[in-house]
């Protein structure tokens, strides 16, 4: 067998797998929707918040999952996924989404934080393509509408991180404790790319097409670095930028998903702008492999030091960069780096004996004692790692 045919055949294999642990273990049948978290051990905390970010990552993996599966049980979890958000995450009074709600589908985190009404776009989306059910993509819109209308930066450009219920302002704009309490971030404005993109896909509108295409322009212009290949992260509202460090999982998910929005834009000047990103961000990224396949987590690049963990999302998305960046250049050398990450992965991150991946390893490839599933352990990054490889392995 052909090295492409077996990847093929073993990614097709995972994805079922990885599904699989989701329909299996993460069904909430006392409360409805999901689980909101499994620990490290398995154990299912039936206490704990749910998520909105989850749910709506739940939602795209299981519909993105079913155009290729195309089986039934697969639409059901994502109809059970849209079921819950459109019901208990979308706030229709202010027309936006509750960060977290309780296990008794109260609203617990009431914030619209812009990141998590991206994912619910790009999940509601990808439901829209299978269902063709038309609240879905009402809800999608209107999201994206109210994204346009409090979110975006007029005078400046881009988009602010975060807001209260009712669109206030808020002062702790903060996706999580590790990140810059900053008003514009390249991780948000990823995702919101990537959801209007989603969208655009179904529903043709030239005011959201336009947007994209403006969106692409902000990010080249103020989130990539043409010198090093790596991306800025943090900046003020006055895109004033305020030092961190290099994501080398963020770099290599860029260099991809960024090129993917430019092909669905059509616009064939970004198209070649961000071809020329790619090949650089994926040559950059390397920069961050470790010898046995592995990317790591992070370099903070004033002292250079290295924060030596390989966490299962950045090893899902070096799968897809390395792979696109050898469509693009044909450079056998980039196969070679998929190839290898995947045997890091099967050997090291992939629970052979429970199902799904485990958070992450340390240098000494101890486990990261992290969610299996919860606020930010969901099945996106992987089931996308696994799709994208399908659809681009040709034959």
């Amino acid at each position: 067998m052909s090295k492409l045919k077996q990847l093929k055949s073993e990614v097709t294999a995972e994805l079922d797998a990885i599904l699989k642990y989701w329909s299996k273990n993460t069904i909430d049948n006392q409360n409805g929707g999901f689980i909101g978290q499994i620990d490290f051990n398995d154990h299912l905390i039936a206490t704990a918040e749910k998520g909105s970010v989850l749910n709506a990552r739940i939602l795209w993996s299981f519909s993105a999952s079913y155009q290729v599966t195309k089986n039934e049980e697969h639409k059901k979890v994502a109809t059970r996924a849209f079921d819950f958000l459109s019901k208990y995450f979308y706030d229709a009074e202010f027309g936006g989404l509750f960060w977290s709600v309780n296990p008794d589908k109260t609203p617990k985190d009431t914030k619209n934080q812009v990141y998590a009404l991206a994912f619910a776009i790009y999940g509601l989306s990808e439901y829209y393509a299978i269902s063709k059910d038309d609240n879905a993509l009402a809800i999608a819109i209107n999201l994206y509408l109210r994204i346009q209308k409090h979110s975006y930066d007029h005078e400046n450009k881009g988009y602010l991180e975060a807001f209260t219920r009712d669109w206030q302002p808020i002062e702790d704009l903060r996706l999580s404790d590790k990140d810059a309490n900053e008003k514009k971030t390249m991780n948000t404005h990823l995702h919101i790319v990537e959801a209007y993109a989603n969208l655009f896909k179904v529903w043709k509108d030239k005011n959201l097409q336009n947007d994209i295409i403006e969106l692409l322009e902000t990010i080249d212009n103020h989130f990539i670095n043409t010198e090093t290949g790596h991306l800025h992260l943090f900046f003020d509202e006055n895109w004033i930028e305020k030092p961190d460090v290099i994501s080398y999982g963020h770099d290599i998910e860029a260099a991809w998903l960024l090129l993917q929005c430019a092909e669905i834009s059509e616009d064939e000047n970004l198209i070649a702008t961000y071809k020329k990103h790619a090949i650089q961000m994926a040559e950059v990224t390397q920069e961050g492999l470790d010898i046995d396949g592995g990317l790591w987590y992070e370099l903070d690049s004033k002292n250079n030091g290295l924060i030596a963990e390989k966490h299962w999302w950045v090893q899902a998305e070096a799968l897809i960069g390395f792979y696109n960046a050898y469509q693009l250049t044909g450079d056998e050398k980039y196969l070679d780096l998929v190839l290898k990450n995947w045997n890091f992965i099967k050997k090291y991150i992939v629970d052979k004996q429970n199902g799904e991946w485990f958070w992450g390893v340390y240098r000494d490839y101890s486990l990261i004692e992290k969610d299996k599933a919860g606020f930010w352990k969901c099945p996106y990054h992987n089931s996308r790692a696994s799709l994208e490889l399908i659809q681009r392995i040709k034959g």
